[in-house]
């Protein structure tokens, strides 16, 4: 996955929401679907978009499926967020660098 497609998937509140729930145990969907605002079928979709951005992942259990948040879905955009991160404060220090240049001259 990408981090956009990663970005894409939690820039609905929904589905952050429904993360957030998935960090703390594996759940069915009737569980996520509890004291929502939207139903079931909308709860399904939401996953499988997580899913999709390989954020969760689903197992089979008797006639439901459990899910669970995927240990390395975020990886992606944690390296994105990194090397942002990094070129920002390279140039910061360049920055200093050449002010310290222009000062000392």
């Amino acid at each position: 996955m990408t981090y956009a497609e990663i970005l894409t998937a939690l820039a609905d509140p929904t589905r952050r929401a429904i993360l957030e729930d998935l960090r703390a145990c594996p759940l069915p969907v009737a569980r996520l679907a509890e004291n929502r605002p939207v139903s079931r079928p909308a709860v399904s979709q939401h996953l499988k978009v997580l899913e999709s951005a390989g954020l969760v992942q689903a197992t089979a259990k008797g006639t439901s499926r459990l899910y669970r948040v995927t240990p390395d879905g975020l990886g992606p955009l944690k390296t994105y967020l990194e090397d942002v991160w990094g070129d920002i404060l390279n140039s910061f220090a360049n920055e200093i660098k050449n002010q310290m240049e222009t000062e000392n001259g």
